[in-house]
């Protein structure tokens, strides 16, 4: 079953995924990522401590779980498609 996620993104990171230059993202493994499930990325700015407003959304089509090169088991690298 496909899941939503919100998630933070910082300005610098959500502008480079924006602009589809990173196509991956590095997460805590706290919410049970699955492929197909949908990244909606909120544009969180940490100096003013609010949501900027922009939002972006990418889907998690390759997921790489930790306990594997060096990569924290709690942790997972998931590629991004639109």
């Amino acid at each position: 079953m496909t899941k939503v996620h919100d998630l933070k993104c910082w300005p610098d990171i959500f502008e480079v995924m924006n602009k589809k230059i990173k196509t991956f993202d590095l997460r805590k493994n706290d919410r049970d990522f699955k492929i197909n499930d949908i990244l909606v990325l909120h544009e969180y700015d940490p100096n003013e401590k609010k949501y900027t407003g922009n939002v972006i959304s990418r889907k998690v089509i390759y997921i790489l779980y930790g306990g594997r090169f060096g990569l924290p088991k709690d942790y997972c690298i998931m590629q991004l498609g639109d």
